[in-house]
């Protein structure tokens, strides 16, 4: 793994955009725009560091699932802040029908430097993004300034074979909406939905647009409708579980979740058993369940225990996107807990190459590892200011 520097190409900035990237620049709390695809440097990568990284991915997914079952078998629901117990049931019993419920994509955060095992930071399986520009611009980019280089990417080739793989499990006779939120200002949401929604096409799903603020609910036939009166028998949805529980109208998704077998009227994906594995507790029973695994960090619930006086801690809150409430402790600090129900994991700081902390984005794309995708921030919590590089294997 090495970090190299480029010449951006002329034109830049348009080329990522007509490729799908609809926000290649950050606004800074200084006003000033900063590029967020950031093609000034690119990593490099060797083939055995690629097939050895899938692999821990692959192994990693799997061990993911073993721990959402022990969830699922012993009832911890609770430790993952999950106390109302018809929530509780409707994950429960949509573990149970998995094998009926279309479950697409996730992304591994992961901290690897080239040298050690790579370590697990948080699984994103619920409403992952960062989507695009690992699928699209930077294998255009690489296919522009590397011609007969290679890539971790798959990712389009295995999402419509998700898609089309999955397409029997969806209810007939509807096609199958795109939600996201129309709150996304910087459209972020938008164009991963936007993605997902061609990739269906591709695969010959019938679809169709919405955003989640569009949705209605017909009160005499008790089902969600589109703008049109239409019954949305079929959502994907790039809005949280955690928010669709407890809005307003979560009873309404909970009296008529299809968990599989035509038991409901509405069918969303990711599917709910998805909230087993998007939830930062999921680290702390990893670390229960496969203690001193090369590629998981320590990490609890009920404090930072001994890492307080030999590591140091990051605390983590169970639900949050792009790094918001995490909190950075070193070695020696206070080992009071926060307010709120965190993941105390063992502070890993992210590898610095020519003073850019590096995350490595790992996807999933129906259990199966699919592809990478690089981001560099300032500091040691990759936030809404980091920047997305592209990454070669020579």
């Amino acid at each position: 793994m090495e970090r190299r520097t480029i010449e951006p190409r002329p034109g830049w900035q348009q080329t990522v955009e007509e490729q799908g990237l609809i926000y290649p620049l950050t606004r800074y709390p200084d006003n000033s725009l900063r590029p967020y695809w950031d093609e000034s440097a690119y990593y490099v990568f060797t083939l055995d560091e690629v097939e050895a990284l899938e692999e821990v991915v692959e192994e990693l997914h799997e061990m993911c699932l073993a721990a959402a079952a022990h969830i699922v078998d012993t009832g911890r629901f609770a430790d993952l802040g999950i106390t109302d117990p018809r929530v509780a049931r409707a994950v429960a019993e949509a573990w149970h029908r998995r094998a009926e419920l279309p479950s697409v994509y996730g992304r591994f955060d992961l901290r690897y430097d080239g040298t050690g095992p790579a370590k697990l930071l948080e699984y994103n399986a619920d409403t992952p993004t960062s989507l695009v520009e690992a699928a699209s611009p930077q294998w255009f980019w690489m296919e522009e300034r590397f011609p007969g280089a290679d890539q971790w990417n798959s990712l389009h080739e295995r999402l419509v074979d998700a898609w089309r793989k999955q397409s029997p499990l969806l209810p007939p006779g509807s096609p199958l909406y795109f939600a996201h939120s129309s709150a996304d200002e910087l459209g972020e949401d938008l164009m991963t939905v936007a993605y997902l929604k061609e990739t269906a096409e591709q695969a010959g799903l019938d679809t169709d647009w919405i955003s989640v603020e569009e949705i209605g609910w017909d009160r005499l036939s008790g089902r969600f409708v589109d703008n049109r009166l239409r019954f949305i028998r079929s959502c994907f949805k790039l809005y949280p579980w955690e928010w669709l529980t407890t809005d307003r109208f979560a009873g309404h998704v909970l009296d008529t979740l299809d968990n599989g077998g035509g038991t409901g009227t509405t069918m969303w994906i990711e599917p709910a058993w998805k909230m087993l594995l998007s939830n930062k507790a999921l680290l702390a029973i990893l670390w229960e369940l496969y203690p001193g695994h090369p590629n998981l960090l320590p990490s609890y619930l009920d404090g930072p225990r001994g890492l307080a006086g030999t590591t140091g801690w990051v605390a983590k809150p169970l639900l949050g996107r792009e790094g918001a409430g995490v909190t950075v402790h070193e070695p020696g600090a206070d080992p009071a807990l926060r307010d709120e129900a965190c993941c105390y994991q063992q502070l890993a700081p992210l590898p610095a190459f020519d003073g850019n902390h590096v995350v490595l984005g790992t996807w999933v794309v129906d259990g199966e590892s699919a592809g990478l995708g690089i981001r560099e921030s300032a500091g040691l919590v990759t936030d809404d200011y980091a920047r997305f590089l592209p990454h070669v294997i020579l």
